[in-house]
């Protein structure tokens, strides 16, 4: 972290996880909307409206975010609904084994967990096959990505297979990192 002021700037040592939260428009319904009948509430912003709304996040700190998502409304019916989802405790014991699985490729470097892999790194164990490169390739064309969004979208992918317990990143770990960079998308 570089703090500059008055003709003087200081660095301090800084790792931190960010996890935010925002509309996704200043009515906060576009793209999921939400109550039924006469009750049901869409969105009536203009895409101009959405657009800029959405610029108050700057281009370079978006691409400094590895994962952004969109989180539907749950419906009451959903909520009320009894379904047993993953236990928090085989949640906690996959991404354990994934963090030592990390540690272990990462023995030999100042680097402990994916998110931390320099660009050497990535090329080294973040390799795709060629399916899996093409399907990276259209979306860094089509969404205009970063190439910070690249690397983003590598270590993701990593992470995923990485939580699957799996040697190589295939497709659908590709296809699911790149999923979670919905900002990136046009309106």
């Amino acid at each position: 972290l570089t703090i500059s002021r008055a003709a003087m700037s200081l660095e301090f040592p800084c790792k931190f996880m960010l996890l935010a939260s925002m509309n996704p428009c200043p009515c906060g319904y576009h793209g999921a909307p939400t109550g039924q009948g006469e009750n049901r509430r869409e969105c009536n912003c203009p895409p101009q409206q959405i657009q800029k709304y959405r610029a108050k996040i700057s281009g370079p700190l978006l691409d400094r975010i590895d994962i952004h998502l969109t989180v539907p409304a749950v419906e009451y019916e959903k909520l009320a609904e009894a379904r047993q989802g993953e236990s928090s405790k085989n949640i906690r014991e996959r991404v354990v084994r994934s963090r030592q699985i990390q540690q272990e490729r990462l023995q030999n470097s100042s680097t402990r967990n994916n998110s931390g892999m320099t660009r050497k790194e990535l090329e080294k164990h973040a390799q795709l096959a060629d399916a899996s490169r093409k399907m990276l390739e259209q979306a860094m064309t089509k969404m205009g990505l970063s190439a910070r969004a690249y690397d983003r979208i590598l270590k993701v992918a990593r992470t995923i297979a990485d939580l699957a317990e799996q040697e190589n990143i295939d497709t659908l770990h590709v296809a699911e990192a790149i999923q979670y960079r919905n900002l990136d998308r046009p309106i």
